[in-house]
């Protein structure tokens, strides 16, 4: 277990063993969410929603055009 210690500023350190598990470096934004039973869960924000782009392919022969996925419209 590690732990940090909030400055008179309001900052902490990331322990370098949590950052090497995280893959987190200078610049990654953490996002913090405090539970009703005052647990904290900080998670990294270490990707974009740009870097899933191109991940899913579609089944074969199963291409939906865009006009068909807004059929509501």
């Amino acid at each position: 277990m590690s732990e940090s210690t909030i400055t008179a500023k309001g900052q902490t350190t990331v322990p370098a063993q949590v950052r090497e598990q995280l893959g987190a470096g200078p610049g990654t934004r953490l996002v913090w969410h405090v539970m009703p039973d005052g647990a904290i869960v900080v998670r990294a924000k270490t990707k974009s929603i740009l870097d899933l782009a191109g991940m899913l392919k579609a089944p074969k022969g199963k291409h939906v055009a865009v006009e068909d996925m807004n059929a509501w419209r």
